[in-house]
């Protein structure tokens, strides 16, 4: 009884820290790690000692996983480079400059022990970097971070694997790699099977809370056969998680995603908060601990703000060039965007000779791969010849170039954009969990545990409690209005998706009248920016009303298809079609509830 007292009163503790912090423009995370500090001293409150299984097991991967699921892909795919070098790259870096240093400063520990430990407080944390998204940090940083924040998680677990094994014994560099491309490969194949079956099984699936259950399971199907054949089971979730995002619209009814929506948001709340409330618990633990070492927990203190202060100044010089050679990809789309705007790829009015198509084809895609990606300026007027198949994949691939060339102009990442970078890769619960995997006979241990937490709480602290600030600061470009532009251009989309449907429509033919009615009531929602609501069938027959809600189910789906067909082109961003996508949802749904 007394245990579901507390965990009753953990929870109604952690929504009441959630619902208050906006107000007092405090984030909540910052808040509840210093409220949980402050109950693990009192002397009534036992010591806390959380297995870091129960988190690097039971709590990431949902968590990364409903990220990914949320993790916009079109921006993920379009700044993978910069994700993949923050969040592997970097990694390795960091974890061994930091272990150079640790290994310097804490005589007793061998350079194995000062790297594994400079692995642990590498990364940055998923759940941490929650805190750079509420506080209206840039989108594209945003999902530059988000994506850095999930795949790095995994990169920091591999190499601490390699560097606790070094600590028992030897282990070779090329070991090293090869356990690390394993843990990759064999992970991300994992997670893109179970990402894909999960859509296929779901979408046959009726009842929206069955559905929502069966998601639940899926970070684990992911992680567990992944983490059994020694590959990374984060990466497995985060593939899964991906994989469900891109295919939900395709694959998954309305109710399905906004019953997966708020179930998994509540998830995320319980959780995030859970787990840095438990990091402020086991504060005083760690604190006796190391005072029992009789190494001080003041040493441990400076040790972990100069640990954090390193790892920033690492982060600082990596991101520098990083800036660069975004800025330089954004001039280079630009220089070759007048070729790329002057072409079309156009089927050969006559077949190659037999045998020769599929060598054509493939050369054709191979010249174009090159062209467009090792050239300044391709020439990409002699292609020869291309089927119907192929010249359609090349000017669809003409229509995203040109859409990432924009997406680059109008979200440069510059100098402000980099200093954010920098200072909002914040480092969480994940560094806490993973120093306590450390293994026990590990030389001054508690003191390299609490060191972990120090370099963790301070960054929340410090990072995520100046962020916003240096938000305000840095007075970045002010884009509401071109983001209102933006919507009314993806609702022109819509109005022609609706006009085509109802040109097309057996219906509207035979009820002519329908058409005036629909296009009434949607100039009526325009200026809420929602769909048509009931109004649309006010004063009809109840034949009349099952007409009209057929006629507007043929628009809906006209409109999805045209939203998933831009998300391919990139023409949008994917803020705004997840927007239109949700009023697409809500106005279905509505009609599920009047026909029921």
């Amino acid at each position: 009884m007394d245990k579901i007292l507390i965990v009753v009163g953990a929870i109604l503790l952690i929504v009441a820290v959630i619902e208050i912090s906006p107000r007092v423009r405090v984030p909540s995370a910052l808040a509840l790690v210093v409220i949980g500090a402050v109950i693990g001293i009192l002397p009534i409150v036992p010591e806390v000692h959380l297995d870091p299984e129960w988190i690097l097991v039971g709590v990431l991967p949902p968590l990364l996983y409903s990220a990914a699921v949320q993790m916009p892909a079109m921006e993920f795919r379009r700044d993978f480079g910069a994700i993949s070098a923050l969040s592997v790259v970097l990694v390795l870096i960091s974890s061994v400059l930091l272990g150079l240093f640790f290994w310097a400063v804490v005589p007793e520990i061998g350079i194995a022990t000062g790297i594994a430990l400079g692995t642990i407080v590498s990364p940055t944390d998923a759940v941490a970097t929650s805190i750079a998204k509420k506080l209206g940090v840039p989108s594209r940083v945003t999902a530059v971070l988000e994506g850095e924040s999930m795949l790095n998680d995994a990169t920091a677990l591999v190499l601490l694997r390699a560097a606790v094994a070094a600590i028992a014994t030897t282990i070779s560099f090329g070991g090293v790699v090869v356990n690390f491309v394993w843990a990759v490969v064999v992970a991300v194949t994992i997670g893109a099977l179970v990402g894909a079956l999960n859509l296929r099984v779901r979408a046959r699936v009726n009842d929206p809370a069955v559905n929502t259950a069966i998601s639940f399971t899926v970070p684990y199907l992911a992680y567990l056969p992944a983490e059994q054949l020694g590959a990374s089971g984060l990466v497995a979730a985060v593939t899964a998680g991906l994989i469900t995002g891109a295919g939900a619209a395709r694959f998954l009814t309305p109710s399905h995603r906004i019953s997966d929506t708020q179930n998994w948001r509540m998830v995320e709340m319980l959780a995030e908060g859970g787990v840095f409330f438990l990091m402020g618990l086991e504060l005083f633990a760690l604190m006796r601990d190391v005072q029992q070492e009789h190494t001080g927990v003041t040493h441990a203190i400076w040790l972990g703000l100069a640990a954090l202060g390193v790892a920033l100044v690492i982060r600082a010089i990596y991101v520098v060039p990083t800036v660069w050679w975004l800025e330089r990809r954004r001039r280079r789309g630009d220089r070759i965007r007048p070729v790329l705007e002057g072409f079309t790829a156009t089927p050969s009015p006559t077949s190659p000779p037999d045998g020769e198509g599929v060598v054509s084809r493939r050369l054709s895609r191979w010249r174009w791969r090159a062209r467009f990606r090792r050239h300044k300026d391709p020439d990409l007027a002699d292609l020869s010849y291309v089927s119907p198949e192929t010249a359609g994949r090349i000017n669809a691939r003409v229509t995203r170039a040109l859409a990432d060339i924009d997406y680059y102009d109008d979200t440069p990442v510059g100098p402000k954009e980099g200093v954010i970078m920098v200072w909002a890769g914040l480092r969480g619960v994940v560094t806490v969990a993973a120093a306590q995997t450390l293994p026990t006979d590990t030389p001054a241990r508690s003191l390299l545990v609490l060191t972990a937490f120090v370099v963790a709480a301070a960054s929340l602290l410090i990072q995520g409690g100046t962020l916003g600030w240096l938000i305000r600061t840095l007075r970045l470009p002010d884009t509401t209005a071109d983001d209102r532009a933006e919507r009314v251009r993806l609702r022109r989309e819509m109005d022609e998706a609706m006009q085509k449907a109802m040109t097309e429509s057996e219906k509207i033919r035979a009820i002519p009248w329908m058409r005036d009615r629909i296009e009434q009531a949607t100039r009526e929602a325009e200026n809420s920016e929602d769909g048509p609501g009931s109004g649309v069938t006010s004063g009809l027959s109840q034949s009349e009303r099952v007409q009209m809600r057929v006629v507007r189910r043929e628009i809906i789906a006209a409109q999805r298809r045209r939203l998933l067909r831009l998300r391919s082109e990139g023409s949008y961003s994917s803020e705004a079609l997840s927007r239109m996508l949700s009023q697409l949802d809500a106005e279905e749904i509505s009609l599920d509830i009047q026909a029921g």
